[in-house]
């Protein structure tokens, strides 16, 4: 048969439909644009047809060929884990055993505006290119296991007002690809300079963009889990109370406080809002990148971190995944305790200096053992008196920025 016979409509179908069905079919055709419901059921035959294609060709992906410039490879082991150079999606979806790892822990690119030296997508790019990984979560994951994702937000270009996409990367991860949600958590970083220094400090419209989100993810509502293993010391006030008593009974906010509120178990349960700086500048890590002339991962986060999140969920001997490693502090805080890792990081100068994590003559808790003593504080609103009046409102939102109106008034006060 011919193209030509092929596409000739010789075929007559008699569809049976109620009243009812007929006219919502056919108001539904009107509304995408058909004038009868033929050419509308048409449409949806081809439409789901296209959808099964895609589906197949996803299935049988070829996959990567080991001589591919990205194919992972390991570069560095030691006791307990190793350090691959290559492409992590590759690594999850292809080399690493199904259902293999106790927790995914990492800190992927952020979805700037701005171009990054450690290769960051575009916020409008930023969720397609995600969904690789997001499959090699899902298959490398064990099913009470946990994703740990600490992701910053991002500004929109030349505007006041925030990106949107790491909100939709969690929706994604929940709704597409069957992840829920545990608990959201908040890192604050005392250390952040005020920024972006054009809204903040220019204009004076924002507030100091201090906090990244941290997304607890997993499998299943039930993942392994104990707060125990990261209760925080008592304040004084609940010291005083566990010294000298205290009366059960319902407090104003409707919560019944029982007699056991009053035992001492130890220390109390953390908030979501996790305080630690991240200042950190002559480490290890930098001094042995400076003697070997290799460049700094930008973008650390701090070991308290991960430090945190495997303690609170993993076991000695586990196995810890950090997809995008950088300078593989993921990897250093497991070595220190105990636990089992595995790090990618697809450019070579980052995975150079990683090994400086493991090379020295002892391995420390990668910066977990603070100095610091006292608590980080944080003012309370509303903590400087101010005079209003003097203060006025910016009318415009910071449309125009100081200068252009400087230079508006002075054209509007000089038209020549």
């Amino acid at each position: 048969m011919d193209e030509a016979e092929l596409y000739k409509k010789t075929k007559r179908v008699s569809l049976g439909l109620t009243e009812l069905e007929y006219q919502s079919m056919l108001a539904q055709a009107n509304a995408m644009g058909f004038d009868d419901v033929v050419d509308y059921l048409l449409m949806l035959h081809w439409s789901s047809l296209r959808q099964e294609e895609s589906k197949q060709e996803k299935t049988i992906k070829k996959a990567p060929s080991p001589e591919g410039r990205y194919y992972p490879s390991k570069v560095f082991e030691t006791t307990h884990g190793s350090i691959y150079k290559g492409n992590s999606s590759i690594l999850m979806n292809n080399i690493l055993g199904e259902k293999s790892i106790d927790l995914i822990m990492t800190s992927p690119p952020y979805g700037l505006v701005r171009k990054k030296d450690y290769g960051n997508e575009e916020t409008n790019r930023y969720i397609t290119w995600f969904e690789e990984f997001a499959e090699g979560f899902r298959r490398v994951l064990k099913p009470n296991g946990s994703l740990i994702i600490d992701i910053g937000g991002a500004w929109k270009k030349s505007m006041p007002t925030r990106s949107l996409y790491h909100f939709d990367l969690l929706i994604k991860l929940c709704r597409d690809y069957g992840f829920h949600l545990a608990q959201e958590f908040y890192w604050w970083n005392p250390a952040k300079l005020p920024c972006p220094a054009e809204w903040t400090n220019i204009r004076r419209v924002r507030v100091k963009d201090a906090v990244n989100c941290i997304w607890w993810l997993s499998p299943t509502p039930y993942p392994k889990a104990t707060n125990r293993r990261v209760l925080q010391p008592y304040s004084e006030s609940m010291l005083t109370l566990l010294e000298k008593g205290y009366k059960p009974k319902l407090r104003p906010s409707g919560h019944n406080i029982s007699d056991k509120f009053k035992q001492d178990l130890g220390g109390s349960i953390p908030p979501n809002l996790i305080a630690l700086a991240n200042n950190e500048s002559n480490g290890a890590y930098q001094r042995y990148c400076h003697d070997n002339n290799l460049k700094e991962h930008p973008a650390r986060f701090p070991a308290g971190i991960p430090g945190f999140f495997i303690t609170m969920l993993t076991n000695p001997g586990d196995v810890v995944l950090d997809p995008f490693a950088g300078s593989c502090v993921t990897g250093e805080v497991c070595e220190h305790m105990g636990r089992k890792w595995i790090c990618c990081e697809i450019s070579e100068q980052y995975v150079l200096g990683a090994k400086g994590r493991f090379v020295q003559q002892h391995i420390v808790a990668g910066g977990m053992e603070s100095s610091r003593s006292e608590p980080y504080k944080i003012w309370p609103p509303l903590s400087l008196p101010i005079d209003e009046t003097k203060e006025p409102l910016v009318e415009d939102g910071g449309l125009l920025s100081p200068r252009k109106k400087k230079k508006l008034a002075q054209e509007e006060h000089d038209p020549a």
